[in-house]
């Protein structure tokens, strides 16, 4: 069912032959190692509901930006709001025709970058309200569709590009699903291209080990690569599978990632958001009941963990920061 894009304070009314499913949600405390990460007494926030699939959060300007991968817009969120805002629409598909945008990001300069399904690439967001296109094909070949990215320190924009977006019935250009680089000069390189579903993407706080959440259905895992200088990635291996985890009651694969400044990986993955320490143990996890996209944080400090689970934009207070 296609979901309508409601406030909170619509949906009762809206949604009366057919309401959205009550939040439930909790903390898993797996390893006492959770405790330097999340008090005990951590609650989960509803901060809005709705959508169709959320997605992609970042924090900028004072407030959280999600997309709305389906309805090609993307949301924003602010302290004291009743419910989200349109921010940008169209996010991803410029004709109207296609997905919106998916993973957001910013650069150093504090613009927005989006990865856009509709249109095959990797943009920046101008003041005047146009797309500058940074990235839309490598070898000649079109992208699939630019699924999640991260920024490093000196501007380089690493991204995943699996065909999720696609429109139906197109066929891909590459024989591939690319983890590529793009660097400051607009130059693109592929990195790796062994993997199929490569889905979130992160660097650890030292931008020494990029990590990779594999959102394969059989065999959802994240995968961490040692990074040379000149940007190139080896030594890929898995730190964590999850197919263990998946159940009909925990929903939800490895999708979207964020690192702590401590080092550790808080991955969606079935259930919510797992949370990892770097050696790959599983501490804990942020339990939602829903098919969980991506999280991000937030914040004046840094230490709100902000979370896209499905219809719901959720909200955690972390007792660590991210970066």
């Amino acid at each position: 069912m296609k979901r309508l894009l409601l406030s909170p304070l619509l949906c009762l009314a809206a949604f009366a032959a057919e309401p959205l499913p009550e939040f439930k949600g909790s903390i898993e405390k797996l390893d006492s190692a959770l405790d330097a990460l999340l008090a005990p007494e951590t609650k989960i926030e509803v901060l809005a509901s709705g959508f169709n699939w959320s997605e992609g959060p970042v924090w900028k300007d004072g407030k959280i930006l999600f997309s709305d991968v389906p309805e090609n817009t993307v949301f924003a969120w602010r302290e004291g709001d009743a419910a989200a805002s349109i921010s940008l629409k169209p996010s991803g598909s410029l004709s109207g025709e296609g997905q919106g945008s998916n993973g957001l990001a910013k650069d150093a300069a504090g613009n927005l970058i989006l990865c856009q399904h509709g249109e095959r690439r990797i943009a920046r967001l101008e003041k005047d309200g146009s797309f500058t296109s940074l990235a839309d094909k490598y070898d000649g070949k079109r992208f699939n569709s630019p699924n999640d990215l991260v920024i490093t320190s000196k501007g380089t924009i690493f991204f995943t590009d699996p065909p999720y977006g696609l429109k139906k019935g197109t066929p891909p250009d590459a024989p591939y699903h690319g983890i590529y680089r793009v660097d400051s000069d607009g130059k693109v390189s592929l990195i790796i291209e062994d993997i199929k579903w490569p889905n979130g993407i992160a660097l650890s706080p030292d931008e020494r080990t990029l990590y990779i959440a594999v959102s394969d259905k059989d065999e959802p895992r994240v995968m961490a690569y040692d990074m040379e200088p000149e940007g190139t990635a080896k030594s890929g291996r898995v730190v964590f599978a999850a197919r263990s985890l998946k159940s009909p009651e925990r929903k939800g694969g490895c999708d979207g990632m964020k690192v702590d400044s401590l080092g550790n990986i808080w991955t969606t993955g079935p259930g919510g958001v797992l949370i990892i320490s770097k050696e790959g143990k599983h501490l804990g996890s942020i339990l939602t009941g829903q098919a969980t996209a991506n999280c991000a944080w937030g914040g004046d400090d840094k230490s709100t963990l902000y979370i896209t689970a499905d219809m719901f934009l959720l909200r955690v207070k972390t007792k660590v920061k991210g970066f």
